[in-house]
C-alpha cells in the first residue's frame, strides 16, 4: 500500500506542478465611499469618485483557487453640498477628502476554472473575499488650506469627558467580483470590482455628537471649533452656528465603507524548473477540455 502511495504521488506531481503558478499585475481605476457624508450613508455619488491604484501577487493553487496579496492606493471624498432632498444634511456644510493605503490578503473562486498555460481556459469570472487592513488621513478644506482633522477633535475627541482620538487605521473586508482573460499564456487582463465595509466610522471624521462652539474652542481650540460645525458658513454674515453639546452631527450607522473598482493587468510566471519551458500547443492545451 506504502509503495502505490508513492507511485500516485510521484505521478501527480507534474501535474501540481502544472496547476500551481505564481502570478504579479497592476490595477488602475477609481475609488467611491458611503458615509456619514454622501448623504448619511444613502447614496453613492458617482461625482466623488477618485483615482485608486495597486499592485499584487497572486498564488494560483489550481484552476478553481487562488489566493492574492494585494496593495492599493486610492483616494476617497464626500460632502454635504452633493445633498438636494433634506436640508438639514445639506446645511450641515461638512466635506473630506482622504487618501488611503490598503493592505490585503483575498482568496479568490474562478466560477469557470482558469487555467491560461496553452489557453486551455482562458476565461473566468470570479468571486473574492479576504481581510485587509487600511491607513487613512480625511482632511477638510478651510481658508485654501487641508487641515488633518483627526489632531483636531472636532467631536471633543482628547477633551476630559469625551472619547480618546480615533486610530488612523482600521481593518476592513474586501468582498466582490471580477472577470480575467487570458490574451497569452504570459499576459492576463480583468475587470475587478470590490467593496470595503471598515471597522470605523471615522473615514470621514464624522461618527457622533456636536460640541458647541464655545466649549469646543476652550477644550481643542479655534480650528477644531471651526471645522467641527460649519453651517455658518453658509449664513450672510458667516458667524459660527451655535448648537448646543449632543446634538447629533453624524448618522444611524456605524460604520464607513469604501469601494475600489479597476482593470487589471498581470504576467504568469509559470517556468518553475521542474517541467522545463512552456509553449502553447493545441494538443496539450486539449488535455484540460
Amino acid at each position: 500500500m506504502k509503495n502505490i502511495i508513492q507511485i500516485l504521488a510521484l505521478s501527480l506531481l507534474p501535474m501540481a506542478a502544472f496547476a500551481q503558478h505564481l502570478e504579479a499585475g497592476i490595477l488602475i481605476g477609481g475609488a467611491n465611499y458611503v458615509g456619514d457624508l454622501s448623504n448619511n450613508s444613502s447614496n453613492l455619488y458617482l461625482k466623488e469618485t477618485k483615482l485608486a491604484a495597486g499592485a499584487f501577487v497572486r498564488q494560483n493553487f489550481n484552476d478553481l483557487f487562488a489566493v492574492k496579496l494585494g496593495f492599493n492606493w486610492a483616494r476617497i471624498s464626500g460632502q454635504d453640498a452633493n445633498v438636494r432632498n433634506d436640508d438639514y444634511v445639506h446645511d450641515r456644510n461638512l466635506s473630506f477628502r482622504s487618501s488611503l493605503l490598503e493592505l490585503s490578503l483575498v482568496g479568490e473562486w474562478n466560477i469557470l476554472g482558469y487555467q491560461p498555460y496553452g489557453l486551455a481556459r482562458p476565461f473566468s469570472p470570479y468571486l473574492f473575499a479576504g481581510i485587509a487592513g487600511t491607513k487613512f488621513n480625511p482632511k477638510a478644506r478651510y481658508l485654501g488650506n487641508w487641515e488633518e482633522l483627526q489632531p483636531l477633535g472636532t467631536e471633543g475627541q482628547g477633551m476630559a469627558g469625551f472619547d480618546s482620538p480615533y486610530k488612523r487605521f482600521a481593518f476592513a473586508i474586501p468582498f466582490g467580483v471580477g472577470v480575467k482573460y487570458a490574451l497569452t499564456d504570459r499576459i492576463n487582463l480583468g475587470l475587478e470590482l470590490g467593496a470595503r465595509p471598515t471597522f470605523t466610522d471615522y473615514l470621514d471624521d464624522v461618527s457622533g455628537d456636536y460640541v458647541s462652539y464655545t466649549e469646543l474652542m476652550a477644550g481643542n481650540g479655534q480650528l477644531a471649533a471651526a471645522l467641527g460645525n460649519r453651517t455658518g458658513e453658509l449664513n450672510e454674515n458667516g458667524e459660527p452656528a451655535i448648537v448646543p453639546t449632543g446634538t447629533q452631527r453624524g448618522d444611524n450607522a456605524k460604520k464607513d465603507w469604501y469601494f475600489i473598482v479597476g482593470i487589471t493587468a498581470s504576467y504568469n510566471f509559470l517556468d518553475n524548473g521542474l517541467m522545463g519551458g512552456r509553449k502553447r500547443g493545441k494538443r496539450r492545451a486539449g488535455c484540460y477540455n
